[in-house]
């Protein structure tokens, strides 16, 4: 796999980091993209050849979809954020060892306002009195 020429060769914590940014970008964006549209949006100095690499690999995982524009493609996320979120949170548990210390975990760090949203999804009951209205 080649590596990125641009400030040295980025490893795979650089490149996800890279991909979340990416990904960040369409979410906040209208509509879809053209990798220099993403370019534009992007903090840093990157090489348009990386933001070209981060959608085809974003891409190639399903993540994105794309539409020709011109010579090239503009790209919208194939999800939007809180199920891609959920999806990551999913992936996580069910590729632990002891699922039930890491959701064990989780719920004891939950705030006391997501508690109680979590509490009111698992029972379907609407709590009007402590939804801090």
């Amino acid at each position: 796999m080649k590596g990125f020429r641009d400030g040295g060769a980025p490893g795979r914590r650089a490149r996800g980091e890279l991909e979340s940014s990416v990904l960040a970008a369409l979410w906040a964006a209208d509509g879809p993209l053209t990798a220099r549209q993403v370019l534009e949006r992007l903090p840093g100095e990157l090489a348009y050849t990386t933001v070209l690499t981060i959608l085809s690999r974003l891409y190639d995982k399903g993540m994105l979809v794309r539409h020709r524009e011109g010579r090239g493609y503009a790209y919208e996320p194939g999800r939007d954020e809180a199920s891609h979120t959920a999806h990551r949170m999913k992936s996580l548990l069910e590729g632990g060892s002891d699922r039930e210390a890491v959701l064990t975990r989780f719920v004891s760090e939950l705030s006391e306002r997501d508690e109680q949203l979590l509490h009111q999804l698992l029972t379907g009951h609407d709590d009007h009195d402590h939804a801090g209205h």
